[in-house]
C-alpha cells in the first residue's frame, strides 16, 4: 500500500470513529433527554387509616414533596389502608408489583419475614436515636435490603414513633400474674414476649383498635402514644393507661419499594425519593414528639383516665422474656439468628455510649 492509501483509509477510519462517537454521544444525550422529560405515576398503598395524622399525612407529605422536586416528574398517588389494598396486605402488593410503593412497619409481616422485626422495633431494644445511627451508619439499611431483596422490595426508614406509651387496660397491672388470660393487642416481637408472659396477643389493624376496645373484643391495646390514642378516643374505652413501652421504643415506619419499579427511574429521581425519605424521616419523628407533649397533658386532665408506671417488678420480668424469646426465636431461625447478632452487637456499642452520653445526662436532671 502506497503513502497515500495508507493516509487515506486511516483518515477514513477516524473519521467513522468519530462519526460513531457522536452518533452514540446523541443517542445518550437522546435518552437522557427521554429520561430527563418522562412523567412517571406509581400507587402507594399503607397501613394506616384514611386522613391518620403524622403517619398517613406524612406518607401523603412525602409524595408531594417528591413531586415538587422532580417538577412533576414523579407522582405518586397515595392510598390509605383499605382504599386499594387491605391494610396488612401493603408488603405483597409492593412485593408483586401490584402497586409501586408502600408504607408500613416491618413487624407487620412477621409471619412471612420474622427477621424484619428488627427494622421495626425490639422490646427494650434501640430508641429512634440509636435505630437511626444503626440504620444510616452501622450497616443496619445494607442489612435490611439483603433480607428483602428476594421479595423484589427496596425499604428505605421513613418515619419513627419514638418511645411508646405501655397501651390502654381495663384494669390495673400489678404483676405478671394480671397479664395472664388478658386479650392484647400487640404485635410483633412485643406480642411474642406478651405471650410468653401468659397473655393473648392479637394483631389488629388500626381501624379496628377502638372498636375491639370499645366492644371488650380485646381486654387491652398499645396503639402509639398520648397523641393517636387520645385522638382514637382510647380513653372511652379503657381508664388504665400506662408507661412505658416496653415493647416498643423506637418503631421504625418503612417505605418499600418494587424493585423493578425503582430500576426504571433514573438516577436523579432514585436520589430524590432516597433523601425525600431520609426528610420525612426526620420530619415525622420530631413532629410526634411534639403532637405527644400536648396530648398527654390534656390526657392528665380528663376525667377517669388513670396514667400508671408499670411496677418494676413486671418490667424486669418483661425484659428477662423478651432476652429469652429472641434466644429461642434465633435458635430456629438461622436468617433471624443472622440479623439478631448483627443487632446485638450494634447495640452494645450504643449502650455503651447512651449510658455516659444521654442516659448520665437524664440521671442528673
Amino acid at each position: 500500500m502506497t503513502d497515500f492509501n495508507w493516509l487515506k483509509a486511516l483518515f477514513i477510519t477516524l473519521s467513522l470513529s468519530m462519526l460513531a462517537a457522536c452518533n452514540e454521544q446523541d443517542n445518550n444525550e437522546a435518552t437522557a433527554a427521554t429520561e430527563s422529560s418522562k412523567t412517571y405515576r406509581w400507587k402507594m398503598v399503607t397501613t394506616w387509616p384514611p386522613g391518620f395524622p403524622v403517619l398517613q399525612k406524612g406518607a401523603e407529605r412525602f409524595a408531594d414533596n417528591i413531586k415538587a422536586m422532580s417538577n412533576g416528574r414523579l407522582n405518586i398517588k397515595v392510598y390509605a389502608g383499605g382504599e386499594l389494598i387491605p391494610p396488612l396486605q401493603t408488603f405483597d402488593a409492593v412485593s408483586q408489583g401490584t402497586v409501586e410503593m408502600g408504607h408500613g412497619s416491618a413487624y407487620y409481616w412477621a409471619g412471612k419475614v420474622p427477621e424484619a422485626q428488627f427494622f421495626s422495633t425490639v422490646p427494650f431494644g434501640l430508641t429512634a436515636r440509636g435505630m437511626n445511627a444503626w440504620l444510616y451508619d452501622g450497616g443496619g439499611l445494607e442489612l435490611w435490603r439483603e433480607v428483602y431483596k428476594p421479595f423484589h422490595v427496596i425499604p428505605f426508614p421513613l418515619g419513627n414513633t419514638g418511645v411508646q406509651m405501655g397501651g390502654w387496660f381495663n384494669k390495673e397491672i400489678n404483676s405478671l400474674a394480671d397479664i395472664k388470660g388478658l386479650k392484647m393487642r400487640i404485635p410483633g416481637l412485643g406480642g411474642k414476649v406478651f405471650a410468653k408472659a401468659g397473655g393473648n396477643p392479637i394483631l389488629l389493624a388500626g381501624s379496628e383498635v377502638y372498636t375491639s376496645l370499645e366492644r371488650k373484643t380485646i381486654d387491652a391495646t398499645e396503639w402509639i402514644g398520648p397523641y393517636h390514642d387520645q385522638r382514637l378516643g382510647l380513653y372511652r374505652a379503657a381508664e388504665h393507661y400506662y408507661y412505658p413501652g416496653w415493647h416498643e421504643p423506637g418503631t421504625v415506619l418503612e417505605l418499600t419499594v418494587n424493585q423493578h419499579a425503582w430500576d426504571s427511574l433514573p438516577a436523579d429521581l432514585q436520589a430524590i425519593v432516597s433523601n425525600a425519605a431520609q426528610a420525612e424521616n426526620v420530619r415525622m419523628l420530631s413532629e410526634m414528639e411534639q403532637k405527644n407533649l400536648s396530648a398527654l397533658a390534656e390526657l392528665r386532665q380528663r376525667k377517669g383516665v388513670q396514667i400508671h408506671r408499670f411496677p418494676d417488678d413486671v418490667l424486669h420480668k418483661l425484659k428477662t422474656l423478651t432476652n429469652e424469646t429472641l434466644l429461642e426465636e434465633a435458635e430456629k431461625d438461622p436468617k433471624f439468628k443472622r440479623v439478631y447478632e448483627a443487632y446485638q452487637a450494634f447495640r452494645q456499642q450504643n449502650d455503651a455510649w447512651s449510658d455516659i452520653s444521654e442516659n448520665a445526662y437524664i440521671a442528673v436532671q
